[in-house]
């Protein structure tokens, strides 16, 4: 009798057995996060590019540019909160 239980315990399946499911789930898990970590710094370069405009333009704006050349290349961009002064 106890034979029997445990032979029916004991699967063949692949899919009962707690190593492929857990192998799965980690796998599936894992091309999630690359394509999320993809994005964020994709982000990230955008925000990183963003500031440094920014500051470039600061400094343009009061008048002590980073490079001699540089004066030129930011005076064509419009610059963050530009407007009529008064």
């Amino acid at each position: 009798m106890l034979e029997l239980a445990a032979a029916a315990a004991k699967s063949t399946s692949a899919w009962d057995q707690p190593g492929t499911l857990g192998f799965l789930v980690v796998f599936g898990m894992a091309i999630i996060l690359y394509f999320v970590f993809r994005s964020l710094a994709k982000h990230l370069r955008k925000i990183n590019e963003a500031a440094r405009l920014e500051a470039m333009h600061a400094e343009a704006a009061a008048g002590t540019p980073e490079t001699p050349g540089s004066g030129a290349e930011t005076a064509s961009a419009p610059r963050a909160g530009a407007g009529p002064q008064g």
